[in-house]
């Protein structure tokens, strides 16, 4: 009678436990993409490299053109939704993004990490950059 009940509950577990793997796989499929926070410093090494990466300011068009990181590009984060920009058409490729204080750059790295962006570095924002800006 205890080896019945014994393996009955190891029986149960096994099944709860397979259960709730299921379910954790499913919600793994589903979970939104991540993005790495850096430093000004740690962006300002990462520039310095020939990485192939790019430089995403998500600003709008009148604060870019009053100053922006040198070899930034623009995509405003009200423009950025659930399509990939083609501006940007390698999901692999190093995205450094920032923008005026660091929240809009905040919300942009999140979009574009929900899209499948793998290697997104999010460093805040131009109102406490100590390196070079350009104006056009």
């Amino acid at each position: 009678m205890n080896k019945i009940l014994i393996i009955a509950i190891v029986a149960a577990i096994l099944c709860l436990t397979g259960c709730s793997a299921a379910n954790n796989n499913q919600t793994d499929d589903t979970m939104e993409g991540t993005y790495m926070q850096i430093s000004q410093e740690k962006a300002m090494e990462m520039m310095k490299l020939d990485d192939g990466h790019v430089i995403v300011d998500v600003r709008r068009q009148d604060e870019y053109d009053m100053g922006h990181i040198k070899g930034a590009i623009l995509i405003p984060n009200e423009t950025i939704g659930t399509t990939q920009p083609e501006e940007l058409p390698d999901l692999d490729q190093i995205i450094l993004v920032y923008c005026r204080s660091g929240n809009r750059s905040k919300d942009a790295s999140q979009k574009l990490a929900d899209m499948g962006y793998t290697n997104i570095y999010e460093f805040g924002g131009i109102n406490t950059w100590t390196g070079d800006i350009v104006t056009d």
